[in-house]
């Protein structure tokens, strides 16, 4: 899910107001609505499995970058989107991601991130690339979970560059925030979110 790198990048980039420059004779552009808190729910909760959607908080993030509580996390894990991209993350996940975007040393704790919608793609190479460059190496992986903490490096993954997505690999490879990204379900790609079983639109609707 780029997924690593998008917890920190868009820490930082919710903290800031998009400004759109003024044009002569120009229309305001148009406000995209922000989704309900039922429909953001619905969608954070999307990218775990029922386990984990069970008892999983859901938080958001406003204008200014402050987090918000929509639902109360009984497990230690919480469900977001960022920047489009769904995931789950536990409590030592979140303050890896943190130490990440604070450029400090990762915990040496293990953490499990559920992005079982897949990602828009990372740089395996570069954990602050916001966007795909000529050299950057440029990854999209289909559903998979993340795995941070020493235990991912000791998992004997490739570390190459560019890795077959559909493959376990190691991305971020020799820097402090090298983690384990492992395929799920075949490892297909998400380039657009499948749909969702009835089970699973039942398992959504119960959650309150």
């Amino acid at each position: 899910m780029r997924f690593t790198r998008i917890l920190a990048i868009c820490f930082l980039a919710l903290a800031c107001l998009g400004v759109a420059e003024d044009k002569p004779g120009a229309k305001p552009a148009a406000k995209k609505a922000a989704p309900s808190d039922a429909a953001y729910k619905a969608q954070s909760l999307s990218g775990a499995p029922a386990g984990i959607r069970k008892d999983a908080g859901v938080v958001r993030f406003d204008k200014d970058g402050k987090m918000q509580t929509i639902r109360e996390s009984k497990s230690g894990f919480n469900c977001m989107v960022m920047m489009g991209n769904t995931m789950c993350a536990d409590a030592n996940s979140m303050a890896f991601f943190d130490a990440m975007m604070n450029k400090k040393d990762p915990p040496d704790k293990l953490g499990i991130t559920y992005m079982l919608r897949g990602d828009d793609g990372a740089s395996n190479t570069d954990p602050t690339a916001d966007k795909k460059t000529a050299d950057n190496h440029w990854i999209v992986t289909g559903p998979h979970i993340m795995i941070v903490g020493p235990a991912a490096k000791s998992l004997g993954l490739t570390d190459v560059a560019d890795p077959d997505p559909s493959q376990p690999y190691l991305m971020w490879a020799n820097t402090p925030y090298a983690h384990a990204m492992i395929p799920v379900g075949g490892g297909a790609h998400a380039a657009a979110p499948a749909a969702k079983p009835a089970s699973d639109m039942k398992d959504m609707k119960d959650m309150k």
